[in-house]
């Protein structure tokens, strides 16, 4: 069996719409979702805030190649068109962590080198798993406790969005 995190992001359209999507591609593996949070822009900063949550999935049959697969796959259903790196997009799925794998094949990095610099993944990430560990980096609490109050206060969490009806 293969257990991911999975973070999930849109900020064009109907981002709350896109981010459901995403939950509902993975509906059949989905062990847990966190709630979702809004938060400013990364990286290009001239663009909507985002949506953001995380995802637990796990399945017996899907290792780390197939979980990138399945989310490129609910990219493309919501329209995604990579024109410009950290641009914005209507969905952007990226694999965090699979249980017990690493990888440098530059299609797949694992975990997610951003990923520790990220409060829009290691908030949700923390409301759903206090518990959690990053690979190779410790517990997320740990992490997030490294970024600055600045980045940290950035990410807003929407309690009047819900991923699951």
């Amino acid at each position: 069996m293969t257990r991911a995190v999975l973070s999930l992001g849109s900020n064009m359209g109907d981002r709350l719409a896109f981010l459901r999507l995403a939950v509902d591609g993975f509906r059949d593996v989905l062990e847990k979702a966190s709630p979702v949070y809004e938060t400013a822009a990364w990286g290009v900063t001239d663009q909507p805030d985002f949506l953001n949550a995380v995802l637990v999935v796990s399945s017996p049959e899907i290792d780390e190649w197939g979980w990138l697969r399945r989310g490129q796959a609910l990219e493309q259903a919501a329209g995604r068109v990579r024109e410009q790196r950290w641009g914005p997009r209507t969905l952007d799925v990226d694999v965090v962590t699979v249980a017990g794998v690493t990888s440098d094949h530059p299609d797949l990095l694992l975990p997610h080198p951003g990923t520790p610099d990220r409060a829009t993944v290691l908030i949700p990430w923390l409301a759903m798993d206090p518990d959690a560990e990053l690979p190779g980096h410790g517990r997320v609490a740990d992490v997030l406790a490294t970024l600055s109050e600045e980045d940290r206060s950035a990410v807003h969490e929407r309690k009047d969005l819900l991923l699951t009806q």
